[in-house]
C-alpha cells in the first residue's frame, strides 16, 4: 500500500488545492502515471503516483484544500484494505477525542493538543500568535467549527497595528464611543494567490527587519553595448535586456559578496557559493517570482534566453517546483513602467532583494564641471538587518555600480 499525500511545493507551501482527480476510485494506475492536477498559491502541478496499483480511498475531493502532508487517497496491490479512515467513516463520539490525524477531514477532526485551553486554532496560526505575543482568546475564527486559522491572526494583528497610539510620554486619553465601520457592499473576494500574497508580505514586513541602500548608476556604456550586442543578433532572436544585464552584473557582485547571496533561517545564516536569482514577474492576479538558476555559470547570452523561457512559463502556469522555489538572491524591475525607484519586500529566507527603475535620461555634471546628458538608473537594494548591516549592503552596490559602468567585462 502506498498513501498520495500533498506534497510541499515550494517555500513557504502550507496547503495546496485538488483541482481535479484524472483518475476515479478503482482504477488502476502505474508508478509515475498523473493522477490529480495540484493548485498552489504559486502553480498548477501534476501529481504523479508513487506506486503501482489500484487508486483506492480518495479522501480529499475536488475543490478540496488540505495542509501538507495531509492523506488524499491510497494506492493498494493486491489484496491490501484501505488504512486511513475517511471523515464520514469517523463516530461522531469518537472525532471529539480523536487525536492528530494525517487523512483529509474536517478541522474538528484534526484537532491539535491544546496549548490554549478550550480555543481552537491551526498551528500555524498558533506559532504566529505566540511571535506576536497575542492572546488566542481574543481573535476570532472564521475557519470550520470557529477554528482560528492564519489569515484570522494576521488580520488582528492588522487591525491592532492600525490603531492609533498616544505619542510617547503623552497620557492615553479617554477612549471616545466607537463608531462601528459600515459594512461595504459587494466588492470581490481575493483570489488563492492575492490571498496568499497579502499573508506572506505581511508576516514577511512584520518579522523582518528591512533597511535600504538606493545608488544612482550611469548607464552609458551597457546602454550602449546592449545596442551593439543586439544589432548582432539575427531578427528572431531574442534580444539582451537591461534586466538582463542586471542580473549578469547581480551575479558578478554577489559572487565577491556572498553575504549578501545568503540565507537566513533558525538564528543562522547561510551565505551560498551557489547563485539562484529570482526574477519578479506580473501575473493578471499577482506576482510571481521564477528562479533562474547557477547564474555564475551562466553567460549574459544565456542569462537572455533562459530568463525569457522562464517568464513564459511563468505566465503560462507551467513552472515547475524547482522553478520557483529556492532563490539566494531577487531582482524586482519596475524601470518598464516608468518608474524612477522603489522599495521591494524581501523574499524570505532570501536576506536581499533589488529594486530596479527606469534608465531615463538626466542632465549630470563631469568631473570637469560640464553639464552632459546621460542615461541614469536608480537601484535599491532591501536587506535583512539580522544577517547584513548598512555598510556590507554599499559596498555590494557599488561593485553593482562598477560592473554596470563598466560592462565589458560581463561579455569576456
Amino acid at each position: 500500500m502506498a498513501q498520495v499525500i500533498m506534497p510541499k511545493m515550494g517555500d513557504g507551501m502550507s496547503e495546496g488545492t485538488i483541482l481535479r482527480w484524472l483518475k476515479k476510485e478503482g482504477d488502476n494506475v502505474n508508478a509515475g502515471e498523473i493522477i490529480a492536477e495540484i493548485e498552489t498559491d504559486k502553480a498548477s502541478v501534476e501529481l504523479p503516483a508513487e506506486a503501482s496499483g489500484k487508486l483506492a480511498h480518495i479522501v480529499a475531493k475536488e475543490g478540496d484544500t488540505v495542509p501538507v502532508g495531509t492523506v488524499i487517497a491510497e494506492i493498494l496491490g493486491e489484496g491490501e484494505q484501505p488504512q486511513v479512515v475517511k471523515p464520514a467513516e469517523i463516530p461522531e463520539a469518537a472525532a471529539e477525542s480523536a487525536t492528530p490525524v494525517t487523512a483529509y477531514a474536517p478541522e474538528t477532526l484534526r484537532e491539535e493538543p491544546p496549548i490554549q485551553e478550550r480555543v481552537k486554532a491551526s498551528p500555524l496560526a498558533r506559532r504566529i500568535a505566540q511571535e506576536a505575543g497575542i492572546d488566542l482568546a481574543m481573535v476570532k475564527g472564521t475557519g470550520p467549527g470557529g477554528r482560528i486559522v492564519e489569515r484570522d491572526v494576521q488580520q488582528f494583528i492588522a487591525s491592532r497595528q492600525a490603531a492609533p497610539r498616544p505619542p510617547v510620554g503623552e497620557p492615553a486619553r479617554p477612549a471616545a464611543a466607537v463608531v462601528e465601520t459600515p459594512v461595504l457592499a459587494g466588492g470581490e473576494p481575493l483570489s488563492r494567490m492575492r490571498r496568499l500574497i497579502a499573508e506572506r508580505t505581511t508576516l514577511t514586513k512584520q518579522t523582518v527587519p528591512h533597511f535600504y541602500v538606493t545608488m544612482d548608476i550611469d548607464m552609458t556604456e551597457a546602454m550602449s553595448l546592449r545596442e551593439r550586442l543586439n544589432a548582432a543578433l539575427p531578427e528572431d532572436a531574442a534580444k539582451i535586456s537591461v534586466n538582463d544585464f542586471v542580473t549578469k552584473a547581480c551575479t558578478l557582485a554577489l559572487a565577491r559578496y556572498p553575504q549578501v547571496n545568503a540565507l537566513y533561517q533558525n538564528e543562522r545564516i547561510y551565505p551560498s557559493s551557489e547563485i539562484h536569482i529570482g526574477i519578479a514577474v506580473a501575473l493578471p492576479d499577482g506576482l510571481i517570482v521564477p528562479v533562474l538558476r547557477h547564474c555564475e555559470r551562466k553567460t549574459l547570452r544565456q542569462i537572455a534566453v533562459e530568463t525569457r523561457q522562464l517568464v513564459e512559463r511563468a505566465r503560462a502556469g507551467r513552472l515547475t517546483p524547482d522553478e520557483y522555489t529556492g532563490a539566494t538572491f531577487s531582482i524586482s524591475n519596475l524601470g518598464m513602467y516608468g518608474v524612477d525607484e522603489f522599495i521591494a519586500i524581501i523574499n524570505p529566507p532570501a536576506v536581499a532583494i533589488l529594486a530596479v527603475g527606469a534608465v531615463q535620461k538626466q542632465p549630470v555634471a563631469l568631473d570637469d564641471d560640464t553639464v552632459a546628458v546621460r542615461p541614469r538608473m536608480k537601484v535599491t537594494i532591501s536587506a535583512d538587518h539580522r544577517a547584513l548591516d548598512g555598510a556590507v549592503a554599499a559596498e555590494f552596490l557599488r561593485e553593482l555600480k562598477r560592473i554596470l559602468e563598466n560592462p565589458y567585462a560581463m561579455v569576456e
